[in-house]
């Protein structure tokens, strides 16, 4: 019988439907998007790119409530390992977002490092490795970022180790959580690209639960993860190609890790991304539909 994962609260993202973008004539309306997560049997979403969703707080409470959906977080993009120069235009991102997420009475904000390959086109944007420098700016940047916010908008921040960026593998999720301050900064652990970057989710939860403020679910195709690798192909290109597949039929198995996480003993969102960017319209829902049911074979 599976552990009750009851402090698992579980939802999914427009990520899961192939949104990538605010605006983008390959993607499902953000219409058709609340109006299939419900039906697959999710509570919970996540704002995706901001734009997409109405910007309005008056409407978009009312589009999300009148589906019985609520909002778990808000996500952002930055380059904070540049140095100071990077907070202005960051801030500028930061407040549009984070005042619509605390709107939505959310209480999290994803942040994603900026990309150092390009995920369409494959151009290399900076070196994939931070000097000592750039690490000091990038983990200053964030525990400013993480205060201020925190006074501002009542959020807490939660860092997303994220393919092509430079918090990726292992090695940089350590190195980062080990220099940054607990009270100001936590992970988002996105499974999937977590294990993509070679790291193992349960052990990263066992070694640093503490630090654990939010989950991705997610999973990876070892098989076509391997040519990716072999490859160098960037991220973008190898979602095309399925790198990101459909549970159980990936890595890392989800039950263990939703289980390290429930014995964490906090209330953890653990929202579904399943990345599928282009993708068909009609091929999200019977995803989303199965992967709950899923979870909720593994007690989620």
């Amino acid at each position: 019988m599976a552990v009750a994962l009851d402090r698992i609260r579980v939802g999914s993202a427009p990520d899961s439907w192939g949104v990538w973008f605010p605006d983008d004539p390959q993607q499902v309306p953000w219409q058709r998007f609340l109006d299939e997560v419900a039906e697959a049997g999710y509570s919970w979403i996540e704002l995706g790119p901001y734009g997409y969703l109405p910007t309005d707080p008056a409407r978009l409470k009312d589009e999300v409530s009148r589906r019985d959906l609520k909002v778990s977080a808000g996500t952002i993009f930055c380059g904070l390992h540049r140095g100071p120069s990077e907070w202005d235009s960051t801030w500028e991102q930061v407040s549009r977002v984070a005042a619509l997420t605390q709107a939505m009475d959310a209480k999290h904000l994803v942040v994603i490092p900026s990309f150092w390959r390009d995920d369409k086109t494959a151009e290399i944007l900076e070196p994939p490795e931070l000097t000592t420098e750039q690490w000091g700016h990038l983990t200053r940047g964030m525990e400013r970022l993480g205060r201020e916010v925190k006074e501002t908008y009542g959020l807490d921040i939660v860092v997303h180790p994220h393919a092509d960026t430079h918090i990726d593998t292992e090695e940089h999720v350590e190195r980062f959580l080990d220099s940054t301050d607990s009270g100001l900064v936590n992970l988002c652990l996105d499974t999937g690209h977590y294990a993509y970057c070679g790291g193992d989710s349960v052990k990263l939860i066992e070694t640093y639960g503490e630090r654990i403020g939010y989950l991705h679910l997610k999973q990876v195709d070892p098989e076509i993860l391997a040519d990716v690798v072999k490859n160098e192909i960037p991220f973008g290109p190898a979602v095309q190609r399925g790198v990101m597949c459909e549970p159980p039929a990936g890595v890392p198995e989800l039950g263990p890790v939703l289980t390290a996480a429930q014995k964490l003993g906090v209330d953890l969102f653990a929202i579904v991304e399943q990345d599928m960017y282009p993708c068909e319209p009609d091929k999200p829902l019977p995803i989303a539909v199965r992967t709950r049911a899923f979870l909720r074979s593994c007690g989620a």
